[in-house]
C-alpha cells in the first residue's frame, strides 16, 4: 500500500493529490493507495481517499505502507521516520499557491543535504519514477535514527560496567 498525507494546511495540495491519481489510473503504481487529501479540492477517482482522518489511523497506515508520500511538514514526515521507513517528501510550492511561502521547500532540501533520510520530490513529473525505483532507491540511503534514550542507556550500562570493573 501507498499512503499519501497532504497535512491540515488549509490551501489546497491538488497538484500532489492528482498527480497520485493519474498514476495509478495509468497503471503506473500497482499497489492500493490510500490519499489524506486535506484541504484538497480534487477527488480521487482511481485512490481510497479520505479528507481527513484520526491520528491513529495515520500511525496505522504508515505502518502498513511499503511507501509514504507527505508534504514538506516536518511533523508528517517525522513519523514515518520514527517508524524506520524512508518517506517521500513532496513539498508545497508557493508558485502554485498551496502555502504562503517556500519553507516546505527550504526545510526539506535542508534536511536532504545535512541528514540525507528523506527522498525529496520538487520536480512532481519525477514522482512516478521515483515510487518505481522505490526499493533500490531507499537500499542506498543508510538510515538510523539517532535514540537519546539508547545513547543515555548505553553510557549508564559503561558508566555501571566500569564500577563494577574497578571493584
Amino acid at each position: 500500500m501507498i499512503f499519501v498525507t497532504v497535512g491540515t494546511h488549509e490551501q489546497p495540495f491538488n497538484r500532489l493529490v492528482e498527480y497520485i491519481d493519474n498514476l495509478k489510473r495509468e497503471k503506473k503504481i500497482d499497489d492500493d493507495v490510500f490519499i489524506q487529501t486535506g484541504y484538497s479540492t480534487y477527488e480521487p477517482k482511481h485512490c481510497k481517499w479520505s479528507r481527513l482522518i484520526p491520528y491513529d489511523e495515520i500511525e496505522k497506515n504508515v505502518m502498513e505502507a511499503r511507501i509514504v508520500i507527505t508534504h514538506g511538514g516536518p511533523a508528517s514526515f517525522i513519523l514515518p521516520l520514527q517508524m524506520g521507513k524512508i518517506p517521500i517528501v513532496v513539498p508545497r510550492q508557493q508558485a502554485f499557491n498551496e502555502h504562503v511561502n517556500n519553507h516546505q521547500l527550504e526545510f526539506t532540501n535542508t534536511i536532504v543535504e545535512r541528514m540525507g533520510t528523506i527522498i525529496a520530490v520538487v520536480d512532481i513529473e519525477k514522482l512516478g519514477e521515483i515510487i518505481e525505483n522505490y526499493n533500490s532507491i531507499v537500499t542506498d540511503i543508510k538510515y538510523r535514527i539517532n535514540s537519546n534514550n539508547e545513547k543515555f542507556c548505553n553510557e549508564f550500562e559503561e558508566i555501571v560496567n566500569n564500577i563494577l570493573v574497578e571493584k
